[in-house]
């Protein structure tokens, strides 16, 4: 049974259109790619469903750079076709999955977080997966009921430029940044779906009030507002910008790309809100018809050859037992987020997406 998800809904689609009247990153379209073959569509729902045993259908609030290569090497290794849509992110998939309920034509939704994924799983839309899946990933870093586990896990971090931060001033919290000190300094992506996931575990961590306070003490303290984490770190490293708030694989990637940038990510101080650990999450829609291929596809992703991609060429941490460590990052059991269950995320969650926009950051 399908519990209603109008408020949460229409809580989402308030914050996502706020952005956009802004210059956000609301999205126009979508992105599809079938074995790596993209094209656009005008929305998620606007393709004729596969059906049992056709083609799988992937909802992927990851990037298509990430997911492709995965995708492609899936298809080649199981023959198992896989259609990808691509909405805005995380939260702008998630929306359309409450919108399309028990109609939709997702088997597999892959969250860049877990309060949104969390959020679908609390509906009943999401089936309860095998315990064989399920044991492949420490408790902490998937679902108490089942219904999603995690692929990778990242850190939140506080990027900055050298030139324009200097070590001294580096903070030790988030709530440090409400400081007259660091006025129109801080870049922040407010519909970023790890964002409000970080929002959403500060409500779990300090309570309702004191996230408000912060939330407003940032619009006060003319906080950049930016599209998404790339944004930001494109801002920082090019001297536009001080610093902001992202997740610590972005700068990784920089490294990768273009040698030596200029921005550097610091880790916040241990149980800080800021710096979370938190997981990409994958779950299966209740209502597919597909979801034997959808197993497959999630037991592929927790492979010793997936986690191990992901380590290497995406720099984010593994789950599985033995998975790599991303190069020259401290051990995944090294990071020291705030202790919390990240299942609970998604009881915040509304909260969260109506304090990030009654605080004035849409």
């Amino acid at each position: 049974m399908f519990r209603s998800t109008t408020r949460l809904t229409a809580a989402l689609l308030a914050l996502t259109v706020g952005i956009a009247a802004c210059g956000g990153s609301a999205s126009d379209g979508t992105t599809t790619t079938t074995s790596g073959s993209p094209t656009t569509t005008e929305q998620p729902s606007g393709s004729t469903p596969t059906g049992a045993g056709g083609t799988l259908v992937v909802y992927s609030g990851r990037n298509e750079n990430f997911v492709t290569p995965v995708v492609e090497k899936f298809t080649a290794d199981t023959g198992i076709q896989v259609e990808v849509r691509y909405g805005d992110g995380t939260s702008d998939l998630a929306t359309t999955i409450l919108t399309e309920g028990e109609s939709t034509d997702a088997d597999v939704f892959w969250a860049q977080d877990p309060a949104w994924i969390g959020a679908i799983g609390k509906t009943g839309l999401l089936a309860e997966l095998p315990e064989d899946i399920l044991s492949l990933v420490p408790e902490r870093y998937r679902d108490a009921n089942g219904h999603w586990v995690g692929v990778t896990a990242r850190s939140r971090v506080f990027v900055y430029n050298p030139d324009l931060v200097a070590e001294p001033e580096l903070p030790q919290s988030v709530y440090e940044l409400t400081d007259p000190e660091w006025k129109g300094r801080i870049g922040v992506a407010p519909t970023n779906a790890s964002f409000i996931a970080f929002v959403s575990a500060m409500m779990l961590v300090d309570g309702e009030e004191k996230t408000r306070g912060w939330l407003e003490g940032m619009v006060a303290n003319d906080v950049q507002i930016f599209s998404g984490n790339g944004a930001i770190l494109q801002a920082v490293d090019a001297g536009d910008l001080d610093a902001g708030l992202i997740n610590h694989y972005y700068l990784l990637g920089l490294m990768r790309d273009q040698g030596t940038p200029k921005a550097r990510n610091h880790f916040l101080a241990a149980g800080d809100p800021g710096a979370l650990v938190a997981a990409t999450g994958v779950g299966v829609l209740a209502p597919s018809d597909n979801k034997e291929a959808a197993l497959t596809f999630i037991r592929y992703l927790l492979s010793e050859d997936a986690q191990r991609h992901f380590a290497e060429n995406l720099n984010e941490y593994g789950l599985i037992e033995g998975a790599p460590t991303p190069k020259d990052q401290k051990p995944l059991s090294e990071l020291a987020g705030p202790d919390i269950n990240l299942s609970d995320l998604a009881d915040y969650l509304e909260s969260a997406v109506e304090l990030i926009a009654s605080a004035g950051l849409s």
